[in-house]
């Protein structure tokens, strides 16, 4: 598997500090986040990352579907102009955070996610995109994804649509605790639905802001190695994508922090 650098590990470095450093240090895929496109556009963000020799493994993101401040047709809009962005920055990945309960009881709450999936796939699959499904850690059901297991997001992916349309992320952060991981990654692979692989680690106590609570690989509790043999096992053959949030990282000089990062991958990962 190959090293990509999802922009959030090194937000301190705007996206042309991102693609130079990747690529003087032979990093071959970078994984963006919408507000790279709206800064550079979605073209002007494809031709930095193409004229540094590097592309754009993955899209964070779209979903949402539980927000109440919007009604359904406009999230989806937002959601479809978010595979528009994927396809323009020649991605085939569009990763999805589906949305917490909101004011929503947890029934109705997975429903509408599983609805508007089901309602997107057919345009993701017109435009070569897939919608990955990510898995959030329980800790976050409440604010961001009424999604808890990778066992979840597979029989949702599996029920929304096709594999070219909807598969899931695998991200080690999420992911490590649950039981019936291996079984779900291998059902994933059976069905070719694994669409990228994250990883970071984890560390307790968890700071005090829990949103910036991934840490370097190495640091922390999660086996890497055996969650790479194990998506490696079900067929993914795609990059490793580091993405981390991290409060100490961040306040590293950009060249440092990555440094950092392809080391710990090096010796945790390789």
């Amino acid at each position: 598997m190959s090293l990509s650098i999802n922009r959030e590990s090194v937000k301190q470095w705007k996206l042309p500090e991102l693609v130079d450093g990747c690529a003087v240090r032979g990093i071959t895929g970078v994984g963006l986040w919408r507000y790279d496109v709206e800064a550079y556009g979605a073209a002007g963000a494809a031709e930095l990352v193409r004229d540094a020799g590097l592309e754009v493994t993955s899209l964070c993101r779209g979903g949402f579907f539980t927000r109440l401040d919007r009604n359904l047709e406009h999230n989806l809009d937002d959601n479809r102009r978010a595979i528009d962005e994927a396809a323009a920055l020649e991605t085939d990945v569009l990763a999805l955070v589906c949305g917490g309960l909101q004011d929503l009881d947890l029934r109705t709450a997975r429903q509408r996610v599983a609805d508007a999936i089901t309602e997107l796939a057919p345009y993701a699959a017109e435009r070569g995109v897939r919608l990955g499904i990510e898995p959030l850690h329980p800790m976050f059901c409440s604010d961001r994804s009424v999604v808890s297991t990778l066992g979840q997001a597979v029989e949702l992916a599996e029920r929304a649509g096709p594999a070219e349309a909807v598969g899931v992320v695998v991200d080690a952060y999420h992911v490590w605790w649950d039981p019936e991981l291996d079984a779900a990654v291998r059902r994933a692979g059976e069905g070719g639905r694994i669409v990228a692989f994250q990883v970071s680690d984890w560390v307790t106590p968890l700071p005090a802001g829990v949103l910036t609570g991934r840490a370097l690989m190495g640091d922390g509790c999660i086996r890497l190695a055996e969650m790479r043999d194990l998506v490696e096992a079900a067929g993914y053959t795609g990059p490793v994508e580091v993405e981390i949030f991290n409060d100490e990282l961040w306040a590293r000089p950009g060249a440092e922090a990555l440094d950092l990062i392809i080391e710990r991958y090096r010796s945790e990962l390789v």
